[in-house]
C-alpha cells in the first residue's frame, strides 16, 4: 500500500522546463485516484528545489503540493547543474542563500507532516516484514510495514525474512519503534 510518485516541482512552468509531460493538476489527480482505490495508501516522492529560473512563487507551488498530498516521506534535493543538459543553459533567479532557505523550509513542512502521520501508528499492531539488523544497533531488528514504514524493535535474528506482528510504541519523524507481539 505504498506508492513512490515523483513530482519534482509543483510549478507547471518549472515542470515544463524540466521536460516533464504532466502538470501539478494532473499529478494531484493521480494521487486522488490512488487514495480512492487504495485505503491507507502511503506516498513518497522526489522533489527538486532551486531549478534554474525557479522563483519563490514557483517554490510556493511546490509547498502547496506537499501540503495537499501529505507525503509520508520525500526525497529532496537542491538542483545541481549538469553540463550538456538543456537546464545547464538556464539562469538562476534565486540566490544560493534563497535556495537553501527554501529547501530548509520545505524540509520543515515535510518533517511536520511525516511526524503527524507516524504518530497515528502509536498503539497499533502492524504486520512487519523483518529485513535484518538495524544499521545503527546490531541488537535491534528493522523491517517495513505494507506502507513502507520503517519499524525498529528487539527480536531474535531468526525472525529475519518473516512477517511478525509488532505493536508500535513510539513514533519518530522517519521511523517507528515497536515491540513484537507474542
Amino acid at each position: 500500500k505504498h506508492v513512490h510518485l515523483p513530482f519534482q516541482s509543483g510549478s507547471d512552468r518549472v515542470l515544463s522546463l524540466m521536460n516533464r509531460r504532466y502538470t501539478a493538476e494532473k499529478y494531484l489527480s493521480l494521487v486522488k485516484y490512488a487514495k480512492e482505490k487504495i485505503p491507507d495508501v502511503s506516498f513518497t516522492s522526489d522533489v527538486i528545489v532551486g531549478f534554474p529560473t525557479e522563483t519563490n512563487e514557483d517554490f510556493l507551488d511546490t509547498l502547496s503540493v506537499i501540503r495537499e498530498v501529505e507525503f509520508d516521506q520525500i526525497f529532496s534535493f537542491i538542483y545541481s547543474r549538469r553540463e550538456g543538459t538543456p537546464a545547464a543553459k538556464l539562469d538562476f533567479v534565486l540566490s544560493e542563500e534563497e535556495i537553501h532557505k527554501n529547501f530548509d523550509q520545505m524540509l520543515e513542512v515535510q518533517n511536520e507532516i511525516s511526524k503527524k502521520k507516524n504518530l497515528k501508528y502509536e498503539g497499533k499492531v502492524l504486520e512487519v516484514l523483518v529485513e535484518g539488523p538495524s544499521k545503527t544497533d546490531s541488537n535491534t531488528l528493522t523491517g517495513r510495514t505494507d506502507t513502507s514504514k520503517i519499524v525498529n524493535f528487539k527480536g531474535d535474528p531468526s525472525l529475519i525474512g518473516k512477517y511478525v506482528p509488532v505493536k508500535i510504541i513510539e513514533a519518530h519523524t522517519w521511523s517507528l519503534n515497536g515491540e513484537v507481539v507474542e
